[in-house]
């Protein structure tokens, strides 16, 4: 029994080991970032305390799961003008936080986009959105009047739509402070892969 315990802290080592050195190595040769989730806003893609690993994305896509500065209102959860009744933050205010968040692109540059029942309405089209965490209580979750997002910018909305401070209500972020696309989640190892 005690060969046995040895052995097993003895792979847990290695295995701890090699996940840093491939985490090192991915920095180095792919320009990775290593983070870690803070909130549940992307459960269940996503748990608070996952740690995963970017690449610099210069265009992100639907559906791609990054890691941005939010626009400076993210702060105090404030849009950019007054937030039409129904519809979505429509402008970011100036600025970005100095702070990253993890979310999920639903919309980019002149998509026009409404919510509805927590899922993304994209030029009158209803997303198929599997990942999506819906609240029946969710206030933000039907935002049925249309907006367009603008240039250069992504509509983001964490994965789990009742709990998620995001585009919904701080605006669409720029293009150029998406700091990366999730890649590989590394931590817990039970959930080690790709998203």
């Amino acid at each position: 029994m005690r060969r046995l315990a040895k052995f097993a802290l003895v792979l847990l080592i290695v295995v701890v080991s090699l996940l840093v050195l491939a985490a090192l190595a991915a920095k180095l040769v792919f320009g990775a970032k290593a983070y870690r989730a803070p909130s549940e806003s992307m459960v269940p893609t996503i748990a608070v305390g996952d740690r995963f690993l970017t690449t610099k994305e210069t265009d992100p896509e639907r559906g791609d799961v990054v890691v941005l500065n939010p626009p400076a209102g993210a702060a105090d959860i404030r849009c950019g003008t007054d937030q039409p009744l129904g519809g979505a933050c429509p402008t970011p205010t100036p600025g970005s936080l100095q702070q990253s968040f993890v979310m999920r692109v639903v919309a980019v540059g002149g998509d026009r986009l409404a919510i509805r029942d927590g899922l993304a309405v994209i030029d009158g089209k209803p997303q198929r959105e599997p990942y999506a965490r819906k609240d029946s209580e969710c206030e933000g979750c039907n935002l049925p009047r249309e907006i367009t997002v603008p240039a250069d910018h992504v509509f983001v909305m964490g994965d789990n739509r009742g709990e998620s401070s995001d585009s919904r209500v701080w605006g669409p972020a720029r293009v150029d402070d998406v700091q990366g696309k999730v890649r590989l989640r590394y931590w817990p190892v039970d959930a080690f892969g790709g998203l």
